[in-house]
């Protein structure tokens, strides 16, 4: 037997993990910050629910994880956290209050190709709202996307579309409604693809090159023009798309978030559930290519599920886990820095030492205590390797002096405390 990972799903050394924790802690206190509640969902669901808002061509049919139980039932593994969440508001709606915003940051799985920022097993960090519609809700979800990436140094760029706008437009060039959602697919690679490329996937669903040009047009230009364009227009679907991306460009506009947010007339987003704005985050630096995060209004997903008479208007974001590892992995305060804030060495003291290290722990230090009988240069020389900062020595002398001796492993500083000053010992080594 050949031991090794499934490919798209990692080990990570503790080092690695590092990163990750730093990262969904940051992401938590942002969450928490803008009033979100914590959930969890289980990975595995029913088909069915899973498969159920997609026609037979879509691409994350293809990706989704199929299994049975033992009961021959077919079930998947879920492929991100909105699906799951949808159907939590269904199962959960009396006993919670609406709106309701929640936060969940778990396991997804998609049976897709694996490159660079996209793994098979990967984890997602989400932020969903449940029971408002308009614009507010959606310039404070640009707002949380901001200010998490701020905190963690991540200079970005947010696009911004209408799934509404979008297929709007599509049917008012488009007979066969069924090739709709086909057709937005491949104007989403508008900004990836050439002139002729996009032409010939349009012919091959039979639109005409004179349609296909249309779009094109369409798809090209910037919010003022498209409005412009488009303002008398008597198509729902196109009314309702302008009066959305209009009004949450006067918001981006009053909260000075411009340099953040672009209107990108393309961007579709791969899931059909959307209905209304959309978005997609991208690294700024351009070290990553594909998006870090993403999202957008889906109002009828949790509105179906419950099928009551009633609407549910739903809106939210997610955070790709893995991409910002790849962008953060590398800084070198995860590289120059060890989680341990003090290694203690026994010298023949070990029920002293053990001592010392829980009382230690009991004022929120990260302590390591050595349990091996190693000799000192060796456990000096692994203090170095891991970057620990401060060490305590503890021998006869320490036990008999009812004192320790820190040192600081970078500058070579000692400090000298008694046993009983011990509860100021982040005063002394400044922690």
């Amino acid at each position: 037997m050949k031991i090794k990972n499934v490919k798209g799903c990692y080990d990570f050394l503790p080092k690695e993990q590092k990163v990750r924790n730093y990262i969904n802690r940051i992401l938590k206190e942002t969450f928490e910050q803008y009033g979100y509640l914590p959930i969890e969902t289980p990975i595995l669901n029913y088909y069915d629910m899973l498969s159920d808002k997609y026609d037979e061509e879509n691409d994350i049919l293809k990706e989704i994880y199929q299994l049975s139980d033992q009961g021959l039932r077919k079930l998947g593994l879920r492929y991100d956290l909105t699906v799951p969440f949808a159907k939590f508001i269904a199962l959960n709606k009396n006993n919670i209050k609406l709106p309701f915003k929640r936060y969940e940051i778990a396991k997804v799985f998609r049976d897709g190709p694996v490159k660079v920022g996209r793994d098979r097993e990967f984890t997602q960090c989400d932020v969903d709202v449940v029971g408002l519609s308009g614009q507010e809700i959606e310039i404070e979800l640009l707002s949380l996307y901001i200010s998490a990436f701020n905190k963690m140094n991540i200079p970005i760029t947010i696009k911004y579309n209408s799934r509404n706008l979008m297929r709007g437009i599509v049917e008012e060039l488009v007979e066969e409604k069924e090739k709709v959602p086909t057709i937005i697919t491949i104007i989403d690679k508008i900004e990836k693809i050439t002139k002729d490329e996009f032409i010939k996937e349009l012919e091959k669903l039979g639109i005409s090159q004179e349609s296909a040009l249309k779009l094109l047009k369409y798809f090209k230009l910037n919010l003022k023009e498209i409005t412009k364009e488009l303002e008398n227009s008597t198509n729902k679907l196109i009314k309702k798309g302008l009066k959305e991306l209009n009004n949450l460009e006067k918001l981006i506009s009053k909260q000075k978030f411009d340099k953040y947010c672009s209107y990108t007339p393309s961007l579709a987003r791969g899931q059909e559930y959307y209905t209304g704005n959309v978005f997609e985050v991208y690294d700024k630096s351009g070290k990553l290519t594909s998006s870090i995060g993403g999202g957008g209004r889906y109002d009828n997903m949790i509105t179906e599920f419950i099928n009551d008479g009633e609407e549910y208007p739903a809106v939210g974001v997610s955070f790709g886990l893995t991409s910002l590892y790849e962008l953060l992995k590398d800084r070198e305060e995860f590289n120059n820095i060890s989680n341990i804030d003090i290694y203690i060495i026994p010298i023949e003291t070990f029920s002293f030492s053990f001592s010392i290290a829980n009382q230690l722990r009991q004022l929120n230090l990260k302590v390591l205590l050595e349990l091996k009988e190693k000799k000192l240069k060796k456990c000096l020389d692994f203090a170095n390797k891991e970057k620990i900062k401060y060490t305590i020595i503890i021998g006869e002398d320490e036990v008999k002096n009812n004192e320790i001796v820190i040192k600081n492993m970078f500058s070579k500083e000692k400090y000298n405390l008694k046993l009983e000053e011990l509860n100021k010992i982040k005063e002394v080594i400044n922690i």
